[in-house]
């Protein structure tokens, strides 16, 4: 797609979100959510009180979070993870499971309250990062390099320059750093963290804490205290695991499940793939390692639908209103 091709589509996507909203304001999309049928499982990740874009394009607000709710409540059947994948679908409204990864704090500071308030039930896939004496996940740690850090650091003796939307790219390769650090195991992250820290002062920042803070192990015992509540795996270091050692990988899938089980005193069975990422050795691990409930975002293959374990979520987008959110969400797709 050439430079004026681009330009066109981005506008008609634009002129199409704008007309989305006035229909549900006008109410001409009221019937189209009383037909609506079938499930979705959706995956948020950060909430904040305000500034949703500050650090990176996974965060919404407590304000439209809670739009969200309101909306399923008005307009879907909302079950929780054990229910969807029993199939236990209401025939007369679209379906509705909500899921959480990356374990922030924030999601037990504002998510919990919203689903004991609205009673909505929600799957939360946490890391072991704490274990590993981390309250910050690295790839979190590299957005607040990119916010507050120096124009320019030495890696490994390899240059890096900071661009214009803040991602730290390689002078010799070109190459981003957090791309390259994604196919790494965690002792290179952990080193490239323990150079940086001293650089990088973002704990200094309390009111930034929303947007990287961890889960300690009290936070997560009481969110899973909640009957409204599942508690998943999402790894123990959220490395990209179709991408390390699959034996790391293994490694990983099983001692993130017993982090999580010695908290909350449960048996964990569900895992979700850090950044949608896995190949067929990964899921072969996950399956050996006891999980039953394996979530991707897309499929890799059209043949992974066939499996019982695999279920497809659908990511939230931060960029758009809540109505044209919950069009999408019917839909399945954003274009």
């Amino acid at each position: 797609m050439n430079l004026p091709q681009k330009i066109a589509s981005k506008a008609h996507l634009k002129a199409r979100y704008i007309l989305t909203d006035i229909g549900h304001k006008l109410g001409f999309y009221r019937r189209f959510y009383q037909k609506a049928r079938g499930c979705r499982i959706m995956v948020y990740h950060g909430i904040c009180r305000q500034d949703h874009l500050k650090l990176n394009t996974l965060f919404i607000t407590r304000k439209t979070f809670e739009a969200h709710l309101k909306f399923y409540k008005k307009h879907f059947n909302i079950i929780s993870l054990a229910d969807y994948y029993q199939q236990k679908f209401s025939a007369d409204k679209f379906n509705i499971c909500l899921t959480f990864d990356d374990g922030f704090a924030n999601n037990h500071k504002y998510v919990l309250p919203l689903l004991e308030q609205y009673q909505i039930p929600a799957t939360f896939f946490i890391t072991a990062i704490q274990a590993a004496g981390y309250d910050i996940l690295w790839n979190d740690f590299l957005a607040m390099a990119g916010k507050y850090g120096p124009s320019k650091i030495t890696v490994s003796d390899t240059h890096y320059v900071k661009n214009r939307f803040n991602k730290y790219i390689s002078t010799v390769d070109g190459v981003n750093l957090a791309d390259e650090l994604r196919g790494c195991g965690f002792e290179k992250k952990r080193q490239i963290m323990k150079q940086l820290y001293s650089i990088i002062p973002f704990k200094n920042r309390k009111n930034d804490e929303d947007y990287w803070k961890q889960m300690t192990p009290a936070e997560i015992a009481s969110l899973a205290a909640s009957d409204l509540v599942t508690i998943g795996a999402h790894s123990y270091y959220h490395n990209d695991l179709a991408r390390i050692n699959i034996t790391d990988a293994a490694e990983e899938l099983v001692l993130s499940k017993l982090y999580l089980e010695n908290i909350i005193e449960k048996n964990i069975t569900g895992f979700a793939f850090p950044y949608g990422s896995y190949n067929h050795q990964v899921i072969a691990a996950a399956k050996n390692a006891g999980y039953k409930q394996l979530l991707a975002t897309d499929f890799n293959s059209p043949d992974d639908k066939d499996d019982p374990f695999m279920r497809e979520r659908f990511t939230v987008n931060p960029f758009i209103s809540v109505f044209n959110q919950m069009c999408a969400t019917v839909k399945g797709s954003y274009e």
